[in-house]
């Protein structure tokens, strides 16, 4: 089965792909570690790629299918694959149709865009050991000190609140419109992000058998 997962930042979407990648025993295709690992062997567009990196620069579209062309076609995929990162536009879908890819299912994990604000924004992370907090869900015993290490808590730049939701913004405005273009070929299943994460995970297993 092939199938591309949709959300938002920080709906859920990494931990979904993992039970799904368990479920059904197909890899993972994240445009980011692809991308990183098209680096690594230097792959033809994985050298492309590096050459916009190094100049701060972001990779082109044609880049990223070429890179996403080169990794469906490795024997893993044989049985199928999901798509997380990508397709992010509507020019990135037309692009995998015109290669030939078929898609059976995609799916939308939807969750709120205040949810989501809450959520990403209150992370906090020990700068010396890395130990993930939040200042809601997941309070260290001392606030701002790391229960392992004593190393200070800090916020990350991607979660400061502005920023999450100018990337809000950006997957409202050109991601989501994928949402009806999936829709109108009848592949589109849209799982309402639960409180609990096993809860979403059970929607999720249940639009897979649907």
């Amino acid at each position: 089965m092939n199938i591309i997962l949709l959300g938002a930042p920080g709906a859920g979407k990494g931990t979904q792909a993992a039970v799904i990648c368990e479920h059904l025993n197909i890899p993972t295709i994240s445009t980011g570690n692809i991308i990183r690992e098209a680096l690594r062997t230097g792959t033809e567009m994985g050298l492309k790629a590096k050459s916009y990196m190094d100049e701060g620069k972001l990779v082109p579209d044609e880049v990223v299918i070429g890179i996403i062309e080169e990794r469906l076609q490795n024997d893993d995929c044989k049985n199928g694959f999901i798509l997380d990162g990508f397709p992010r536009t509507i020019p990135q879908a037309e692009a995998l149709d015109k290669m030939g890819v078929v898609i059976d299912k995609v799916i939308d994990i939807e969750v709120p865009d205040e949810v989501i604000v809450t959520r990403l924004s209150g992370r906090r992370v020990c700068e010396k050991c890395g130990r993930p907090y939040h200042i809601v869900d997941l309070k260290p015993r001392v606030e701002g000190v790391c229960d392992d290490c004593t190393g200070a808590l800090i916020q990350r730049k991607d979660d400061h609140i502005d920023t999450v939701k100018a990337r809000l913004e950006i997957y409202h405005a050109e991601t989501e419109p994928l949402k009806d273009y999936y829709g109108a070929q009848g592949k589109l299943t849209i799982v309402e992000g639960q409180d609990k994460v096993e809860d979403t995970t059970a929607l999720t297993i249940k639009a897979l058998e649907a």
